[in-house]
C-alpha cells in the first residue's frame, strides 16, 4: 500500500521532520502542518488517506481539530491517529465518538507509528470493499 497521502500534524517541527522521513522512505507521500487550523485547511484542500496528529497545539487542539474534521462530508471519514504526550488523555468514550482510530503517546517510535498507520489503511480498504 504505497503513494499513500499522510497529513501530520505538530507544533514540534523536529517530530514531523522524523516521521516524514520514515513516511518518505516508505512511499508516502507527507504534507505537514504545525497547528489544527492550519491542518484543517490542508485536510479540506488535499484530502489525505489519513491524518497523524499532536493532541497539544497551539490555535487549535488535536481534538478540535478532529471534531472540525467530523463536521465537514468531504473529512468525515479521514482516520486519524493522535499523538498523546502523558497526562493528556483521551477518553475512551471520546475517541469512538470521533472516529479516533489510534492513540500512540509521546515518545513513540517511528517505526511504530509506520506500523499504526499500515494497519488503519488496510483495515479501512477491507471495510471499502465490503
Amino acid at each position: 500500500m504505497t503513494g499513500k497521502k499522510v497529513l501530520v500534524v505538530d507544533d514540534e517541527i523536529h517530530i514531523v521532520h522524523v516521521v516524514a522521513v520514515k513516511l518518505r522512505n516508505n512511499d508516502y507521500e507527507v504534507i505537514s502542518a504545525e497547528n489544527g487550523l492550519v491542518a484543517y485547511e490542508l485536510a479540506c484542500q488535499q484530502k489525505p488517506d489519513i491524518i497523524v496528529t499532536d493532541y497539544q497545539m497551539p490555535v487549535m487542539t488535536g481534538l478540535e481539530l478532529v471534531e472540525k474534521l467530523r463536521q465537514n462530508e468531504p473529512t468525515k471519514y479521514i482516520p486519524v491517529i493522535m499523538l498523546t504526550a502523558r497526562g493528556f488523555a483521551v477518553e475512551e468514550e471520546q475517541r469512538k465518538q470521533l472516529g479516533i482510530s489510534e492513540l500512540l503517546s509521546k515518545p513513540f517510535s517511528p517505526k511504530e507509528l509506520l506500523r499504526s498507520i499500515e494497519d488503519v489503511l488496510y483495515d479501512k480498504a477491507v471495510i471499502e470493499r465490503q
